[in-house]
């Protein structure tokens, strides 16, 4: 297996190239490395190369992982959360990245002692498969948390569809940036809506061009073994 720091190496001059092609700065870019499906030896490793978020979709992978590295990481829940199972990780996770009903953010709420920075989920591909609120909710739902005072949208995410050229997925990125700003144009307080998390293995280029600001890279970074 590819060290992760070559990997690493690969990717980060992808993004300085894409950035600069589009007047971005490189440093608006955050990796996430998607450690779901690898060793609690290989995200050890992912941060040894210089990586700082670790993102994890399963209550039981996250709190096996955490009990490891704890603090050395900043860490991300990027999968579709049951509301039965916040209370086991509320207090570890620094981002959610997956709210998308009002039962969800009533439990993540009641648990929180303090705010959660979280990412409202949009569906915009509207693939009956994929989790998260159609692009139609959206507004509305987000002017509904104001009755929560433990959670701040910090932005938007969306999952594109995994297709062979990643140019399709770009009109959906760019549906998802036009709707952060629309949010980010209400002046919410409890809702900056600054970030943008979209971009996958496959089509991170593409998102990072259309202004993401949080990429979720598994199996180009850390694989998929465990």
């Amino acid at each position: 297996m590819v060290a992760v720091k070559e990997n690493l190496m690969e990717i980060q001059a992808d993004i300085e190239q894409v950035a600069r092609r589009a007047g971005r700065n490189k440093e608006d870019i955050n990796i996430i490395a998607v450690t779901k499906y690898v060793t609690i030896e290989r995200a050890k490793e992912a941060l040894s190369a210089g990586i700082v978020h670790l993102g994890e979709n399963r209550n039981e992978g996250f709190l096996a992982k955490f009990e490891e590295i704890r603090d050395s990481a900043t860490w991300h829940f990027i999968g579709s959360l049951q509301s039965r199972k916040v209370k086991d990780m509320i207090h570890h996770i620094d981002y959610i990245h997956s709210l998308d009903r009002k039962s969800l953010a009533k439990e993540i709420n009641k648990r929180a002692e303090k705010t959660v920075p979280c990412f409202v989920q949009v569906n915009v591909s509207g693939e009956e498969s994929k989790h998260g609120l159609d692009e139609g909710e959206v507004e509305s739902f987000i002017k509904d948390l104001a009755a929560f005072e433990h959670i701040q949208v910090a932005g938007l995410m969306t999952m594109a569809p995994h297709v062979d050229n990643p140019e399709e997925t770009r009109p959906l990125f760019r549906k998802l940036r036009l709707l952060r700003d629309r949010i980010k144009g209400l002046g919410l307080d409890y809702a900056p809506c600054e970030y943008l998390s979209m971009g996958m293995s496959n089509d991170y280029e593409i998102a990072v061009e259309e202004g993401a600001t949080h990429i979720r890279i598994g199996t180009k970074l850390v694989g998929s073994e465990l």
